[in-house]
């Protein structure tokens, strides 16, 4: 949780304000899950605050959102080409890239609760 939290000030994700009147406030809650090795030992606890967007309104809070993901046959494509010209591959993982996006429409206000 203090990485998550940290994670959040780093990167300037959220400032803390006193709610406006009238506003509409999203709720927020902890997911937890345990990170396995290979043989099924646990070698980390991870804890994720998340927003409950179930509540927001098309148009209103959000336009349409989705995650970019590649097609199979280009990370296919991508790999032949790299063996093909004899590339070294690096396989890297980007923490908390989701909060380096910058929303410049909307104001989002989430009540959390720190302690889960």
């Amino acid at each position: 949780m203090h990485e998550e939290l940290n994670n959040f000030t780093r990167n300037e994700v959220w400032t803390l304000e006193t709610k406006p009147k009238g506003a509409r406030v999203d709720r927020t809650k902890w997911v937890f899950r345990n990170k396995q090795d290979d043989e099924g030992n646990i070698v980390k606890n991870k804890a994720k605050l998340v927003a409950n967007g179930y509540s927001q309104v098309e148009e209103i809070d959000f336009e349409e959102t989705f995650a970019p993901v590649a097609r199979l046959e280009a990370i296919w494509f991508f790999l032949q080409y790299a063996i093909h010209h004899d590339m070294k591959l690096y396989k890297m993982d980007v923490k908390s890239a989701f909060l380096n996006r910058y929303i410049n429409r909307y104001r989002i206000i989430i009540c959390t609760h720190l302690d889960p």
